[in-house]
């Protein structure tokens, strides 16, 4: 017997349908294995992007591992991690993934948080938008920056403060950022506040060794004896380095002027600093001597309290003048200047630099101390060998003179007698070189008159109101060593003079003097922008300066520029017979 047709069709149905709700039950369980699947190995890269970024601890290493793990782990085109500055509104750093070398020089400066950067700096909260141009904060891009559209934002924290941002834009495949993202971006920041407060704490750390390394340095120097130069030199040089400044100053008081020389000068534009006197009403190194208290600038190259003297800050931007000791036993000051564009001296770093200087003021301190202990031995002894000479040496030499006198009565031979009486005499004048020579050991070192560099100044100081303006001044060389008293008289004559004639009929608003010695030759240069020396004017100013210098077998040369005024440069040898303006 047959089976009906319309039986087999529906024993057919019954069997393909079990099979059709099984394939879909496999694709579900397939889907969701493959969405497992790929949550684990977004699980391990989270995972490894956290070990990767906690692995470092330099900085700036720290901050790019950051930026490469966000775009990784989102699958984002380009990535960017924004420092915000110490003002709290604006980015100081910038650190990007994506976009090539070429490409940033083209777009020219990194932003400084406006836009869309700027709102997530204002509201640190995640932020995802699928078209940045639509966002009310959005005004476009630079020229020549690349197209973007999708954006994903998340603030960075270190110990509950904002530190950065993180910024993904581009979605690769064309998708759009999700929750998911968002969560593992979050996570991902999350490990990197914690990361960059290690790298921090690091660098705090070995900057502090390092100072405290230059803190020994310098003490070892001083109580070894070096020169105090050296060790101005050391200072500073140290100062640069671990600052990361570009030029550092050292600039000392003169003594009963209200002025300040500079003594070292290292880095960038150094020869325009070098030698310059500087007033303290108005500078801005003078205000950190005058307050003994450190002075910032955002901007030296701009700065109206940096304003005698020639240019010399171009370039340069963020600036720091640090008192070398407190009070009135302020011993120098320190200026750090950083390139136009970097990080200004944080609050942290003016801390440290405070502590510095005054460890290095204190290890001068003792040195001077030490200094004066031996003066006083080495006065102690000159007077111990002062009264032996009076006391000793003199009375035998009198009383040997005053037996041959009575001897010489009693010798007959006129020949014997003549020399006896020499004898006498020469004795006489033995006494007479000894008690000089006692006169000298009791003389003081602080009865020297004032050195070459005190005198200049105080003559360009009181040449000032004359003149109706500051003179520019600078000074180089070892003045106070290597010229000779007299030849420093003489140059002091002959600033002055210079000075007194660019007043009386130069009619001049702008003047520079410039004392310097190689330990040769002594040479002073003054300049002044007036109207130069008319042919028919009074010259005996300038014959009198001719002849010191031809007195001393120097020269005298005046100039006319083709811009107008006045050039004088006089020179004279060095001679190292004469004594030193001051040992």
């Amino acid at each position: 017997m047959g089976i009906p047709e319309e039986f087999d069709q529906a024993q057919t149905a019954r069997v393909r349908l079990p099979h059709l709700r099984l394939d879909e039950l496999l694709d579900e369980l397939q889907a969701r294995l493959d969405a497992a699947r790929g949550t684990r190995d977004r699980v391990h890269s989270l995972l490894e992007a956290v070990l990767s970024v906690g692995r470092e601890l330099e900085l700036t290493q720290v901050l790019h591992r950051i930026v490469e793990a966000a775009a990784v782990l989102v699958d984002a085109e380009y990535a960017a991690l924004g420092v915000i500055g110490p003002d709290g509104s604006r980015l100081s750093a910038f650190h990007t993934v994506g976009v090539g070398a070429e490409d940033i020089a083209a777009i020219g400066s990194y932003p400084e948080g406006h836009g869309i950067l700027g709102e997530l700096i204002r509201n640190p909260e995640p932020l995802r938008l699928t078209e940045l141009g639509e966002h009310p904060s959005s005004y476009g891009f630079p020229p020549h920056h690349p197209s973007m559209s999708t954006f994903l934002g998340v603030p960075i924290r270190v110990r509950d403060q904002v530190f950065g941002n993180l910024y993904l834009t581009e979605k690769r495949g064309g998708g759009e950022f999700d929750d998911e993202d968002e969560s593992v971006l979050s996570t991902l920041a999350v490990a990197a506040g914690v990361a960059i407060d290690n790298a921090r704490l690091y660098e705090e750390s070995r900057l502090r060794e390092r100072w405290l390394q230059t803190n020994a340095e310098i003490t070892r120097s001083l109580m070894s004896g070096a020169a105090q130069r050296e060790v101005l030199g050391l200072i500073t040089e140290r100062a640069r380095e671990i600052t990361r400044a570009a030029l550092a100053v050292m600039s000392t008081p003169v003594q009963n002027t209200g002025t300040l020389t500079v003594e070292l000068a290292i880095g960038r534009q150094a020869e325009a600093h070098r030698g310059l006197v500087l007033a303290v009403e108005g500078t801005l190194t003078g205000q950190a001597f005058a307050t003994g208290a450190p002075v910032s600038s955002p901007d030296v190259a701009h700065d109206e309290r940096v304003t005698a003297g020639p240019p010399r800050f171009a370039g340069l931007g963020p600036a720091v003048a640090v008192p070398i000791g407190s009070g009135e036993h302020v011993r120098g000051v320190l200026l750090l200047a950083r390139e136009a564009g970097a990080d200004d001296f944080s609050e942290q770093e003016l801390e440290t630099l405070k502590g510095f200087a005054a460890q290095a003021a204190l290890a001068m301190e003792l040195a001077e101390r030490r200094q004066d202990a031996e003066q006083i031995a080495l006065l102690e002894d000159r007077d111990r060998i002062a009264r032996d000479l009076h006391d000793l040496a003199i009375q035998r030499l009198f009383a040997t003179g005053m037996t041959l006198q009575s001897a010489g009565r009693f010798i007959d031979h006129e020949g014997a007698k003549e020399r006896v009486l020499r004898a006498v005499g020469d004795l006489d004048e033995t006494i007479k070189i000894i008690r000089s020579t006692i006169f000298g050991l009791h003389t003081r070192d602080d009865e020297a008159s004032s050195g070459l560099r005190t005198r200049a100044v105080r003559v360009i100081a009181e040449a000032t109101p004359v003149l109706g303006f500051a003179p520019a001044v600078r000074m180089e060389g070892l003045l106070d060593t290597h010229v000779p008293r007299e030849t420093a008289d003489h140059v002091v004559a002959v600033l002055s003079e210079s000075l007194t004639n660019i007043a009386r009929h130069a009619r001049a608003d702008r003047a520079e003097a410039v004392l310097e010695t190689d330990g040769t030759t002594v040479r002073l240069t003054v300049v002044d922008n007036g109207i130069g020396i008319p042919p028919g004017g009074r010259r005996s100013g300038l014959a009198n300066m001719a002849a010191r210098a031809r007195k001393l077998g120097g020269g005298l040369e005046i100039t006319t520029p083709e811009g107008g005024g006045t050039t004088l440069v006089w020179h004279a040898p060095v001679s190292g017979t004469q004594g030193p303006a001051e040992s």
